[in-house]
């Protein structure tokens, strides 16, 4: 499990292989992952949007940029945290992700950043 905290904001990871898909001719590497966004501030917070930089070894680079996170812009109060699941497909056995979610501060009005630390995903074979 992959941790940061940002102002407050502790974002949890642990991601996982799924297996190989085809299409369109090539073979992709499938990986899922879990997050969970914990609120350990004193002030009430929304996440509003995020930002995805995806890496593959064969030097690829993928920008996801959106509102919410799975169709959701979640609110947590003080010691309140959420938690979803995604998946990205990659060209190469082995990668990573980060990025930055941008949320508002219920009680300044501040919106900021909390950033996501970069996580592995690594087919279990690249493992040894």
């Amino acid at each position: 499990m992959v941790q940061q905290v940002t102002k407050g904001i502790k974002i949890s990871i642990t991601s996982n292989f799924e297996g190989n898909r085809f299409q369109n001719s090539k073979v992709y590497y499938a990986f899922s992952y879990s997050i969970t966004i914990e609120n350990q501030s004193s002030d009430t917070v929304q996440l509003l949007s995020r930002r995805w930089n995806i890496f593959d070894s064969l030097n690829n680079l993928e920008v996801v940029e959106g509102e919410g996170v799975v169709g959701k812009k979640p609110i947590l109060k003080p010691k309140q945290s959420y938690t979803y699941s995604s998946h990205c497909f990659l060209l190469s056995p082995i990668g990573s992700m980060n990025g930055h979610y941008t949320m508002i501060n219920f009680s300044t009005s501040e919106k900021f950043r909390v950033y996501i630390p970069t996580f592995q995903l690594m087919i279990p074979a690249t493992f040894n």
